[in-house]
């Protein structure tokens, strides 16, 4: 099971930082984010889900 949420979070994980990446966001924005994602993995991904650049 804990294998299964693994794969679910990397999945998701991946996710974020390609849609991040690939956002019409800044230079500097794109990497303050991915940072936010990298650092703080749940958090940063929950607020990069509710607020980050679309």
């Amino acid at each position: 099971m804990e294998f299964i949420l693994g794969i679910i979070w990397l999945g998701l994980w991946l996710w974020a930082l390609i849609k991040i990446l690939g956002s019409g966001a800044s230079t500097g924005s794109k990497v303050l984010w991915v940072l936010l994602v990298l650092v703080l993995p749940v958090i940063g991904f929950i607020i990069w889900f509710f607020a980050g650049p679309k």
